[in-house]
C-alpha cells in the first residue's frame, strides 16, 4: 500500500509498523469456490473481493449520490460533480437519504453480483434488510468511526448476519477507507462481554432513563455502541493489527457481526462515499428494527427497557 500521507485515525498518526498494521489479504482468486471462501471467512472473519462488483454500475451510483450532494449545495461548484470535492462547511457523515429514490445504487446493493453472490456463499435464498447505511465522510480529523461490532446494532434477529462494505468511489488509504481488526472475531472475551450489548436497550432505574424514553438522548452506552473511542489504543490493547487497503469502485468487503472494524480520517478534499448493507438466509429470524417501508431504526420504537 502506497500512500503520500500516513493514515491517521482522530488526529492521531496510526502505528503503521509491521507489526500493528497491514493489508487485508485478496480472496478474488477463489471467487468460483465456496468451500474455500467459506473456510477463509471463518479463518479470517472477512473477505475481501477486488471488482466483484460492476464498476460502471458503482459508477453510476456514485454520479447519482454526488448529483443529490450537489443538489443540496453540498459540493465545492468549482470541481467536476464527480470528483466530489466538498464544499469547507459540509459536515454530514452519515446520510441515509442518499439511498432514496437512488435507483443505480439499490441496483448494485440487491441486486445483480452481490445478491448472486449471497446466495451462493450462504447457500439458499437471501434476505437483506431494508434499511441502507450511506456513508459521507467529509474531509477533516473528526469523523473517523471508532471500533466496534456490528452485532450490538442489529442483534434482535440472527447472529449469522453479514455486513458489505462497499466504496462508491477508489479510495486510497489517504481517503480513511475501513479498516478491520486482524482476527478480532476470535476475542471470546469480548464477544462475551461487549458483543452481548443491545445499544437500544436501556435502564428504566438509570437516572437518564426519561431522557431515553423522551428521544432527548439516543442511548446510555457512553461510547455510543462503539468498543472504544480510540483505535490506536484498541491496537495496542489487543496487540492485533489493523488491515486496510486502498479501495477501488468495484471492490467489495464483507465481514462478520463479531469483526472489529473502524475507519480512518478523511485527509482528502473529497466526500468518501460508501455504504453498509446486510444480508442473511431469508429463513432465519431477522431484526425488526431494520425492515419495512419506513424501518424504526433506532427511534424510540425500538427502545427496550429493564430493571439493571
Amino acid at each position: 500500500m502506497n500512500t503520500s500521507l500516513p493514515p491517521r485515525f482522530q488526529g492521531c498518526q496510526l502505528d503503521t509498523s509491521l507489526e500493528a498494521f497491514g493489508a487485508l489479504r485478496p480472496s478474488d482468486d477463489a471467487i468460483a469456490d465456496m468451500t474455500e471462501l467459506r473456510w477463509r471467512f471463518e479463518q479470517n472473519g472477512y473477505l475481501y473481493l477486488p471488482g466483484l462488483l460492476d464498476r460502471n454500475q458503482v459508477l453510476d451510483a456514485r454520479l447519482e449520490m454526488l448529483k443529490k450532494l450537489a443538489a443540496t449545495g453540498h459540493l465545492h461548484p468549482d470541481h467536476p460533480l464527480q470528483d466530489g470535492v466538498a464544499r469547507a462547511d459540509f459536515d454530514h457523515p452519515f446520510m441515509p437519504e442518499l439511498a432514496k429514490d437512488n435507483a443505480p445504487l439499490l441496483k448494485v446493493l440487491y441486486d445483480g453480483p452481490m445478491m448472486a453472490f449471497y446466495e451462493r456463499f450462504l447457500g439458499g435464498a437471501v434476505r437483506h434488510f431494508d434499511y441502507t447505511w450511506c456513508r459521507s465522510k467529509p474531509p477533516g480529523l473528526t469523523t473517523a468511526t471508532p471500533p466496534h461490532y456490528d452485532i450490538v446494532f442489529m442483534g434482535r434477529g440472527t447472529r449469522r448476519l453479514y455486513t458489505s462494505w462497499t466504496p462508491l468511489g477508489d479510495i486510497p488509504l489517504e481517503m480513511g477507507g475501513l479498516m478491520i481488526l486482524e482476527n478480532s472475531h476470535r476475542l471470546e472475551a469480548v464477544k462475551a462481554d461487549y458483543g452481548q450489548l443491545d445499544v437500544d436497550v436501556y435502564c428504566t432505574n438509570y437516572p437518564d432513563a426519561a431522557e431515553i424514553e423522551s428521544g432527548e438522548k439516543q442511548w446510555q452506552n457512553s461510547n455510543g455502541g462503539a468498543y472504544s473511542k480510540d483505535a490506536i489504543a484498541t491496537q495496542s490493547e489487543f496487540g492485533r493489527r489493523w488491515l486496510t487497503t486502498e479501495y477501488a469502485m468495484g471492490d467489495l468487503l464483507i465481514f462478520s457481526m463479531y469483526t472489529m472494524h473502524a475507519s480512518m480520517d478523511n485527509q482528502t478534499n473529497r466526500i468518501r462515499l460508501s455504504t453498509d448493507t446486510r444480508y442473511q438466509l431469508a429463513s432465519e429470524p431477522v431484526d425488526e428494527r431494520w425492515i419495512g417501508d419506513n424501518p424504526i431504526a433506532h427511534g424510540l420504537q425500538s427502545k427496550r427497557g429493564m430493571i439493571c
